[in-house]
């Protein structure tokens, strides 16, 4: 860690920085565990211009889904600019390989936070990011017209700009929209984590869950789900547990990969052509 970071977090924090520890932090920014003689704190470094307000969107999310009073989430002490780039300090949690009853915990609280948190539209106070990408959340009072117009097409727009996807790999906003109509049943805007893989939570050393590095907006339920479930992680006790608050209504396998296509576009577009292939078939299998 740079010298005039290390002493600029000291003074913020009033205390001494006795050792600094590299940490994986994700793909986009650098990060720390910052050990003092008494506590420990997570802080995430990033140069880019743009890091700022990447950085204020997590912290806004976090605090969202904090509010609730349903999940953890870790603490933000400082969110603020620092030389071309930012800075985030949060509260350090020790986390743990999570045993069944951790993840049935996880389970439930996840419901808990998706039916427990409601707002009268789709959307978001503000767009924020999808990792590194942006992700726009203009408000909708239709779900399937607010995963078209802001999940969907900005994605295709963005894989087709960069070549990625071809004009005939791309389906038009009304067959979008016809398939979507189809699939989607009628549905509350829930809270979303927005970006539930298994690296974005953690099982603390005393059993509590915590959700890391949201993508934070409102939108149906099973978008989180969908995603848990794009890359494994997540064992059988989740499932369970979260279904006794969600009971199947049928459709899920069609919506669970409607959901799982922004997600594989938003890795076509951060990862290139490796993913081109899982589109396709996707967008050919709905929406051909």
């Amino acid at each position: 860690m740079n010298k005039n970071l290390k002493n600029h977090i000291e003074y913020l924090l009033c205390v001494k920085i006795e050792r600094t520890i590299p940490v994986s932090g994700g793909d986009i920014s650098k990060a720390f565990l910052l050990e003092t003689a008494t506590e420990r704190f997570f802080c995430k470094v990033n140069l880019d211009a743009s890091s700022f307000e990447m950085f204020q969107a997590e912290k806004a999310g976090l605090s969202a889904i904090a509010q609730t009073k349903t999940i953890a989430t870790p603490k933000v002490f400082v969110c603020e600019k620092w030389e071309t780039g930012s800075i985030l300090l949060m509260e350090y949690i020790e986390s743990k390989s999570p045993a069944q009853k951790n993840m049935e915990l996880l389970g439930h609280q996840l419901a808990a936070l998706h039916k427990l948190s409601s707002s009268e539209t789709f959307g978001w106070e503000s767009d924020n990011f999808i990792g590194s990408l942006p992700q726009s959340n203009k408000t909708h009072s239709d779900w399937t017209h607010f995963y078209v117009s802001e999940r969907l097409l900005p994605q295709l727009k963005m894989a087709q700009d960069a070549k990625l996807l071809s004009s005939a790999d791309i389906p038009t906003e009304t067959q979008l929209l016809k398939t979507c109509e189809l699939l989607f049943p009628e549905t509350k805007p829930s809270l979303l984590h927005g970006d539930l893989w298994s690296g974005n939570y953690l099982i603390a050393q005393n059993g509590t869950p915590y959700l890391i590095d949201p993508a934070a907006y409102y939108g149906h339920h099973e978008v989180d789900i969908a995603m848990t479930r794009l890359f494994g992680g997540f064992d059988i006790s989740f499932y369970q547990a979260y279904a006794e608050h969600y009971p199947e209504i049928g459709g899920e396998k069609e919506r669970n990969d409607s959901y799982q296509l922004y997600y594989l576009l938003v890795h076509l577009n951060l990862f290139g052509a490796s993913y081109y292939t899982a589109c396709r078939n996707t967008i050919q299998k709905y929406f051909g």
